[in-house]
């Protein structure tokens, strides 16, 4: 096979993009040629020649493509992503891989059962210049050992129009969650990238706080690490104008990340060996105030989907595997597991007992969702910073 043949199940905003995207060649060797979706118009894909199907089941079968890219609402990336296995095709995931840890395990083991078909996860900040300095900083030691982070990531601003233009949003059978789910999947996953999971959680999550909706759309959560590292993650969707900045601390210095500028505060020594060698009670260790340079071009789409195609066509190794799309799931259900329980959840989540819980949430809702139309706009602008 010299090229790939992409199909993209789901073409609301996100779908769109991809399909925008591969028809105006950004992605070398492979082609659009086909593309499904229940609701939304297809004849304007038809008219570009792409096959258009009702049912994303019926694309997979076609035999119109070797690999899909799953651009569903949550629940049915699961269900997709299993059934584009079995076929026998290469898979790539839009966040979340899924709405649940147990639902991401069941994707995951029917990879692990075709371990020679290609599954990736569409988490495109891996490749974005700022995150992959502080990614080298921390790895090679500049850093030190990271003692704390906090990321206040609250310029998620949605209206209530936003939550009601689609009957899926914001409801536990729909999303399954809130801002969590929905707005939060990168960070979580830059997170976990750049520090590895927490050992625990405890999530403070407030339901319909700022708007008409069943689910999240405030947090805030303390994480814990095995090493005694210790976080903050604070979100919103409803808080304006909001902030978005992210603090790491090492034992060599302060990274923050806000603005679109990277500031690394570094200390001369590292701060426990100072503690221990110094002489007098209010001494501190000497520091150098460093502006880190980055390409301030945003994380490109493109990119994760070229190297979806590499994988496929030369074994190139995946920015972002599959597998690990299940780190920023299961985070996203320990914090609000956290909250509803009003208990600390050790790491790994029990991701049975979560299903139950949401299994619950969706049979007791008594919530009634209404859905208006509202202006189209152009969404590339919520894409996270």
């Amino acid at each position: 096979m010299n090229s790939v043949r992409i199909g993209i199940i789901g073409m609301g905003n996100i779908g769109k993009y991809h399909a925008d995207y591969l028809l105006n060649g950004k992605v070398s060797r492979c082609q659009l040629t086909a593309v499904a979706d229940a609701l939304a118009p297809l004849d304007p894909w038809a008219a570009k020649g792409l096959r258009t199907f009702k049912d994303g089941e019926e694309l997979i079968r076609s035999g119109a493509v070797d690999a899909v890219i799953i651009a569903t609402p949550h629940y049915q990336h699961t269900t997709l992503g299993i059934g584009a296995l079995e076929a026998g095709l290469h898979v790539m995931v839009e966040k979340p891989i899924s709405v649940h840890k147990a639902d991401a395990e069941r994707l995951i083991a029917a990879h692990t059962q075709r371990p020679r078909q290609v599954f990736a996860a569409m988490f495109q900040l891996r490749t974005e210049p700022r995150y992959v300095k502080i990614k080298k900083l921390i790895s090679s030691g500049e850093l030190g050992q990271i003692v704390r982070l906090s990321w206040i990531i609250t310029d998620w601003y949605r209206t209530e129009a936003y939550y009601a233009s689609g009957g899926w949003r914001a409801t536990w059978k729909g999303e399954g969650g809130g801002a969590l789910l929905n707005q939060c999947p990168h960070n979580l996953d830059i997170l976990q990238w750049l520090c590895g999971m927490p050992a625990k959680v405890r999530g403070f999550c407030q339901l319909g706080r700022y708007h008409n909706i069943e689910v999240e759309d405030n947090v805030t959560a303390y994480w814990e690490w095995a090493s005694g590292a210790t976080g903050v993650f604070i979100t919103s969707t409803g808080e304006a104008p909001g902030t978005n900045r992210l603090e790491l601390c090492g034992t060599r210095g302060k990274l923050v990340l806000e603005h679109n500028r990277l500031t690394f505060t570094r200390n001369e020594t590292d701060m426990i060996e100072f503690s221990r060698a110094a002489k007098t009670g209010f001494a501190r260790p000497d520091v150098w105030n460093v502006e880190i340079p980055f390409d301030n071009a945003p994380a490109q789409h493109a990119t994760l989907t070229q190297n979806f195609v590499d994988a496929i066509l030369d074994g190139a190794p995946l920015v972002a595997p599959g597998a690990e799309g299940m780190n920023s799931v299961e985070l996203a259900n320990a914090m609000l597991f956290s909250s509803l329980t009003g208990q600390t959840i050790e790491l790994p989540l029990d991701g049975a007992a979560y299903e139950k819980t949401l299994q619950q949430l969706i049979a007791e809702s008594r919530f009634e969702k209404k859905v208006v139309e509202v202006q189209a706009e152009d969404f590339t602008k919520s894409f996270v910073r």
